[in-house]
């Protein structure tokens, strides 16, 4: 195939090959007329005159002998152990003493898929998948975090002065009759639309049934209010999402329930994915001095999320850009917003 700035395309060929064969064009003539180098027509006239028309379309630049190439074995040992293994370049150019850039040539040259393609327990191409309206799946899981002592933890103070913060809060919290630590575990509940991406999150004190079952009115509401009708809902198996209650809930507002097969945490991987986006963009973004402080940003991070932030599997576009009616709600949250559900205490929309 021709580059854009080629002087000649097949037509172009044929005719100084005429000009010179046919016309009995002196060459560099002809070649100034076509605007090339009288190497370059001699070399089309030739092959007008042995092949004809047909010796005008472009051929393979590939060479007919590649005396340096990987040798046939060594391409299939690279091959086995990527099959078998499932090892990227490096490992496997160390297994077998060879050149990373190698092996990752012959990979490519067979045209093997990426690991990041493949399920790493059956090692088969996973299978990707996306509902074509809002509302026809929506993903919902639930991610486990440690609160930030008053003070700071490890990451501000260090180690050991982070380790004995963390256990004075403790026991000046019980020594004035709080009824929670200052540590321990927070729950964050995740809703994440399959179609548009858009997320729904609250931090809570558990994961018990009637907390997971409160938690779904509260973002069933979210994408009722968003103009999305929800009609599936695709959990785990964990031991709320396997309750009555949950079951009950999600029956009364006409929406299926679907499970994951155990051991198959890809199968919920949209908002698997969110939880890790999550925790790299909200949680662990920065040193927060209490928990507190921390639950205070998720409102403002989760509204860049939906309204602002670049989602790469939408083309570089916020999940609101899929959901119309959001357009009225892209402003920042403020402390002055009337909300239309206040959730438990401890919780952050």
């Amino acid at each position: 195939m021709c580059h854009r700035n080629a002087p000649l395309t097949e037509t172009g060929r044929l005719r100084l090959a005429r000009c010179v064969v046919d016309d009995r064009w002196p060459l560099r003539r002809a070649a100034e007329r076509f605007q090339v180098s009288p190497s370059t027509a001699q070399r089309w006239a030739d092959r007008y005159r042995t092949e004809g028309e047909a010796g005008m379309a472009d051929r393979s630049s590939r060479p007919h002998h590649s005396p340096r190439r990987t040798p046939s074995r060594t391409e299939r040992r690279i091959i086995k152990v990527r099959v078998i293994r499932r090892w990227g370049p490096a490992r496997i150019a160390f297994l077998l003493g060879l050149n990373p850039a190698t092996v990752h040539r012959v990979l490519g040259r067979y045209r093997l898929a990426r690991l990041a393609h493949l399920d790493r327990a059956t090692g088969r191409v996973i299978r990707r998948y996306e509902y074509p309206q809002p509302g026809g799946l929506v993903h919902v899981d639930i991610k486990k975090v440690g609160n930030v002592p008053d003070g700071g933890g490890s990451k501000v103070l260090g180690r050991q002065a982070g380790s004995h913060n963390s256990q004075a809060t403790v026991t000046d919290r019980r020594r004035a009759g709080g009824k929670k630590p200052a540590i321990g575990y927070s729950y964050l509940h995740n809703a994440v639309d399959d179609h548009s991406r858009l997320a729904y999150t609250e931090i809570l004190p558990d994961e018990t049934r009637e907390t997971a079952a409160a938690f779904w009115q509260r973002a069933h509401t979210f994408f009722t209010d968003a103009g999305i009708t929800v009609l599936r809902v695709l959990t785990d198996n964990g031991s709320c999402y396997r309750s009555h209650l949950w079951t009950a809930t999600l029956t009364a507002a006409g929406i299926t329930h679907l499970r994951t097969r155990p051991y198959r945490p890809q199968t919920n991987g949209k908002v698997e994915r969110y939880n890790r986006t999550l925790l790299d963009e909200w949680a662990y973004a920065q040193l927060y001095l209490s928990d507190t402080e921390r639950r205070n940003a998720l409102p403002h991070w989760l509204h860049t999320y939906n309204h602002h932030r670049g989602h790469t599997a939408l083309g570089g576009h916020p999940p609101a850009s899929r959901v119309p009616n959001l357009t009225r709600h892209n402003s920042y949250p403020t402390t002055k917003a009337k909300r239309p559900a206040q959730p438990p205490e401890g919780s952050a929309k």
